[in-house]
C-alpha cells in the first residue's frame, strides 16, 4: 500500500516553523477557520492524500495541563463529529481518547472554558481543527489532530493574546506591543502564557522528532 502523503494544517507560522526539515508538506491558515480551511486545499493541491491539524489548542477538561499532547479520537463542530482517522492517529503517537471542539472563537476566560465543559464534556478547544476534517471529508480523506495544551482551563487570556493573527499566521507584534503598553499590568500573565506555549511546543517537537524517526 502506497504510504500518504501527509500535510499539516497549523494556525501560526512559528507552529509550521516546529515541522521544518521533517518531509511533510505544511501551510499555516492564519488561527482561524476559514484560513485553515484554505490551507487545507492548498496541502491538497499540493499532492496532500491525509490531512493533520497541528498545533496550539486550550484546555478546557481540568486535567489538561500545558505541554499535554492530545491526538484525539474525534473532533465536534456544531451538530457534526467528525472522527479521525485510525491508521493516521496510531502514526502520530496513539489516540488518548480525548474530543477536541471546533471552537469558533477563542475561550478566552476561566469561566468560558468550564461552561464549555459543563456543556459538551470535551477536553480541549482550537480554531483550526474543525475546518481540516470538513477539507477532509469534502475530498474523502482521512485525517487527523495533533495538539499540545498551551492555556490551561484555570487560566483566564491576558487581552495581548487575544490580538488577531496576520493572515499569513504571523504574529502582529506592533498591536501586541500597543496592548502591552495600554495595560501593562496583563505583563506577568503574558509571561505566564509564554512559559506554558513553550512546554507546548516543546512536547510537540519531541513528537515530530519520533515521527521522523519511526
Amino acid at each position: 500500500m502506497t504510504a500518504p502523503v501527509i500535510g499539516f494544517v497549523t494556525g501560526l507560522t512559528a507552529e509550521a516553523k516546529l515541522l521544518d526539515k521533517s518531509g511533510f508538506l505544511v501551510e499555516a491558515g492564519g488561527g482561524w477557520p476559514d484560513g485553515a480551511y484554505r490551507a487545507a486545499e492548498r496541502l491538497i493541491g499540493q499532492g496532500a492524500t491525509a490531512l493533520v491539524s497541528f498545533g496550539l489548542a486550550g484546555g478546557l477538561a481540568p486535567g489538561m495541563r500545558p505541554g499535554r499532547l492530545l491526538v484525539p479520537a474525534a473532533v465536534v463542530e456544531g451538530e457534526e463529529r467528525y472522527t479521525c482517522d485510525p491508521a493516521l492517529m496510531t502514526f502520530l503517537g496513539g489516540s488518548n481518547g480525548a474530543k477536541i471542539l471546533a471552537g469558533t472563537d477563542i475561550a478566552a476566560t476561566v469561566t468560558q472554558k468550564a461552561e464549555l465543559y459543563r456543556a459538551m464534556r470535551i477536553d480541549a478547544v482550537d480554531l483550526e481543527s474543525g475546518a481540516v476534517a470538513r477539507a477532509a471529508q469534502a475530498h474523502g480523506l482521512p485525517f487527523a489532530v495533533l495538539r499540545a495544551i498551551a492555556d490551561p482551563a484555570t487560566r483566564t487570556l491576558p487581552p495581548a493574546a487575544l490580538v488577531p493573527l496576520k493572515s499569513s499566521g504571523a504574529i502582529d507584534l506592533p498591536r501586541i506591543l500597543r496592548s502591552v503598553l495600554a495595560t501593562p499590568a496583563q505583563i506577568p500573565a503574558l509571561i505566564g502564557l509564554a512559559r506554558d506555549a513553550g512546554k507546548a511546543r516543546a512536547a510537540l517537537v519531541a513528537r515530530v522528532r519520533a515521527l521522523q524517526r519511526a
